[in-house]
């Protein structure tokens, strides 16, 4: 059965939009591939700047570099006392943009395109090759995203499609890439006391984080469906883009979520984070009523 909520998103005011919902069961082998579903509406093959949804994928790649022995989680990178930890968790002192760090670490959540770079420049001293080139070898490659380029910052000079983003979602829910284990510390709070503001949305008190991706948690307002689950995890990016990821919302599947536009989400912010939440909250009763009838 299709997921006829995606429609949705043709009253978009955008020009392009595409957007999937992928299906993935929690019980069955995934051997088999049955298990997985994909509905698209929309190019899922379209080229999209991702924005800060490169943060994710570039993350992603400064863990496989930690599981490789490249550098580790509590090496130290940028001002006194803060690591690559720290930065991959916006937890590093340092502003938005700009080099000069605001605060020490761990005071706050302080959402930080420097922190990212920082943590880019100090993955690419260690492993001896430009970022970009670690990118591919280490996550694009070997999980198909042939359709994916980075242009410029890890923070947010990633290029993408639908379809491939549906590939690196699957990674974030059953890795082949990073064990188990840094997956789930990846998509779990790190310093989770820590509050912050996340640009476009508001502060938040806490403002749980995990490893260059956001959690939910008990954020409101979000960007996210008022009926995700605090599991829910992802990133929106000011290309009018976001991805979540939600493991607590139904009971037997992992369910998410990637919608991809072409304007830029300060454009239609307000807009934005009504037609979001109501667009998720959809894709979630339909999924869940389907589950329940099956």
């Amino acid at each position: 059965m299709s997921v006829h909520s995606l429609d949705l998103a043709a009253a978009w005011p955008v020009e392009r939009v595409s957007v999937a919902v992928l299906q993935r069961s929690l019980d069955a082998d995934d051997s088999g591939g049955t298990n997985r579903r994909v509905d698209t509406f929309g190019d899922p093959d379209h080229s999209y700047r991702l924005a800060s949804l490169a943060k994710p994928i570039s993350a992603w790649a400064m863990l496989i570099a930690v599981e490789e022995g490249v550098l580790q989680l509590d090496t130290p990178v940028g001002q006194p006392g803060c690591t690559l930890r720290h930065l991959l968790a916006h937890a590093g002192g340092y502003a938005f943009d700009g080099d000069e760090p605001i605060s020490p670490p761990e005071r706050r959540r302080i959402y930080s395109n420097t922190g990212i770079e920082l943590a880019a420049a100090a993955v690419e001293a260690a492993a001896g090759m430009p970022f970009a080139d670690y990118l591919t070898e280490a996550v694009l490659q070997p999980l198909g995203m042939s359709s994916t380029t980075l242009r410029g910052s890890p923070a947010h000079g990633v290029y993408s499609t639908v379809s491939d983003m549906c590939r690196f979602v699957d990674e974030t829910i059953a890795p082949r890439l990073v064990s188990a284990q840094t997956a789930a510390m990846a998509t779990h709070p790190v310093f989770p006391e820590l509050a912050g503001v996340i640009p476009g949305l508001g502060r938040y008190d806490p403002c749980p984080w995990g490893l260059g991706i956001e959690v939910r948690g008990s954020k409101a307002p979000h960007w996210t469906g008022t009926t995700n689950s605090s599991r829910a995890f992802g990133h929106f990016g000011g290309a009018g883009t976001f991805v979540w990821v939600d493991l607590g919302v139904a009971r037997h599947t992992a369910l998410s979520c990637v919608a991809l536009t072409d304007r830029p989400f300060d454009q239609w912010a307000d807009q934005a984070l009504v037609l979001w939440p109501q667009f998720s909250d959809a894709i979630i009763a339909e999924v869940l009523a389907t589950e329940a009838a099956s």
